[in-house]
């Protein structure tokens, strides 16, 4: 007889709660987090591409299974002095209760990979210093070549990826509900 009347409260608590989580708002402040759909990285990414994040979900979980849709809002390309950089700007969240949000939001946290210089900074240096061996022939030029070699690949900068699947948390500043078409 407990395990009947359990049964039926904990079915009538689940009817009561399930109206408030499906009203739960996209609301400036909200924070979401999900996984990046597809990789993107500073070296080929284009400025309007676009992209998705999923599985989202705020914080409190009171929002959960979204699916936030968002392009690429600039981009600069690793170079010589040039960091890259990635700059994503978010337009819309689905929610899995049905709910569409027009947002403006941002980054605050992100899993991006910038591979290591130390490869390169070796090989310049070394490539400096028998060049600056070969040209003056004696140890200056090889110091003095190896020098130059470091200092080149030092301000040399990689590209910047993020790997697909990496979390992304999306701070909300601005939401707009949309209208649901029956």
């Amino acid at each position: 007889m407990i395990r009947k009347y359990g049964t039926a409260i904990v079915t009538l608590m689940s009817v009561a709660l399930l109206p408030l989580l499906a009203s739960a708002q996209v609301s400036p402040g909200t924070q979401l987090v999900g996984n990046i759909d597809q990789s993107l990285s500073s070296r080929d990414v284009q400025v309007g591409q676009p992209f998705t994040i999923s599985n989202a979900h705020s914080l409190n979980y009171n929002i959960s299974g979204a699916t936030i849709y968002g392009h690429v809002a600039s981009v600069q390309r690793a170079g010589q002095g040039t960091p890259g950089r990635i700059e994503l700007d978010f337009d819309k969240v689905n929610t899995r209760s049905g709910n569409v949000y027009q947002i403006t939001g941002y980054t605050t946290n992100m899993q991006a990979v910038t591979r290591s210089n130390a490869g390169s900074e070796a090989g310049a240096t070394a490539a400096g210093a028998l060049l600056g061996g070969l040209l003056t022939h004696n140890t200056a030029g090889w110091i003095i070549g190896g020098a130059g070699g470091l200092l080149y690949a030092k301000n040399s900068r990689q590209n910047v990826v993020i790997p697909q699947n990496s979390v992304v948390t999306v701070q909300i500043q601005e939401s707009r509900r949309q209208a649901q078409h029956m």
